[in-house]
This record gives structure tokens, sequence and C-alpha cells, in this order.
């Protein structure tokens, strides 16, 4: 399956905005699901007190709707990437096992940035959370909203470094094994905090 191959339905023609929410609200990634879903989440921050805020949104994301907390990987600090002048992240990823659909799930994580004073003033803003979307079982999904599985997480070590800790197998859609990718990221500063 390539990227924009989320639903096996032939996209019919669309005419006006409404049509257009109307087809979108339509997408599997929009309708609630019937079964459980395994969701990987990163988390991260680097405002505020980061260790802090981190510890706290592993916990907000207990009460997600319709979904339990399965695990929560260590905490690791880790140099921002691609980004000058911030300070250290610290960084970990979860895994819920969740009936939303990724939509729902991503607006439910929206929700809990909110809460914890995220505001999305521009592109690497320093941030009090940041709660990415990486996998949503092996769904891939090209859409203005939403891209699984997360577009850059084979790239980032902040993320690979936790994933593997608590799904030492665990795939990419469309990538492969995400262990093959920890070569790629070597050079990324990471450092497991102890507990």
């Amino acid at each position: 399956m390539t990227r924009g191959q989320a639903t096996a339905l032939p996209a019919a023609p669309v005419r006006d905005r409404h049509s257009q929410e109307r087809a979108a609200e339509a997408s599997p990634a929009c309708q609630p699901q019937s079964r459980a879903h395994l969701a990987f989440v990163a988390l991260g921050a680097n405002l505020a007190d980061p260790l802090a805020q981190v510890r706290a949104a592993g916990a907000a994301l207990a009460s997600t709707p319709a979904s339990r907390l399965r695990r929560v990987s260590s905490l690791y600090r880790t140099a921002p990437v691609g980004i000058r002048g911030q300070g250290d992240f610290i960084n970990a990823v979860a895994v819920l096992e969740t009936a939303l659909a990724p939509q729902q799930l991503l607006d439910a994580l929206f929700a809990i940035e909110r809460r914890f004073g995220r505001c999305r003033e521009y592109h690497h803003a320093p941030r009090t959370l940041d709660l990415d979307l990486l996998l949503y079982d092996d769904l891939i999904v090209d859409s203005a909203r939403l891209s699984l599985p997360h577009p850059r997480m084979h790239l980032r070590a902040f993320v690979l470094a936790p994933l593997l800790e608590i799904a030492p197998v665990v795939r990419i859609p469309g990538r492969g094994q995400a262990a093959a990718w920890l070569p790629a990221v070597s050079l990324q500063r990471i450092e497991k905090l102890r507990e």
C-alpha cells in the first residue's frame, strides 16, 4: 500500500466545501472504531519544566476517551533536531489501545496539548508539550490534517529510541523495521534518563 491509499473506496468527485467535509468525515480515519487499535504517540517538551510536563502528559494520556494506556517508555533528553537556539527536549513514546478513529485520537491529543498550555506560534516553536501520533496499527493516511505513519519519525532518534524500547520489533508502514533506521540517526544526541 502506498501513501494516499488510506481507503479501498474509489474517490468520488467532490464539488464544494461541504461535500469535501462530508467525504472526509466518511473516511475510515474519522469513523469510530469497533475494536481496539494500537496507537503509538510521541511526547516531547522543552519549555516550563519539561521533565514534569512529559511525566504529567503520560498520565493525561491514560484519561483519553475509549482508550487504555499500555505503556510509556523511559524519558530521554535530546538535542533539538533542525532547530538552533532552543533548550534540550525531554521525550518519550507511549502506546495506547484505542477504539477512537485516528482523527478522533488526534483531536484528543490536541486537547491534551492545549491543557498543558501549548501554543502553535510558528513551526518548530519551543513547546510546553508536543504530542505526535506516530502509528495507528499499520494504517497509511496522507491527508491535510493527518499523516500516518508520522512522515519524519524514522529520521528522529528522539522517536526511535523510546519507540524501540517499548516495541523492539515494530514496523513503520512503507519503511520496514523501525530498528533498521537507527544508523541514520546515530549522530543525533540522545541520553536515556535514570528514573
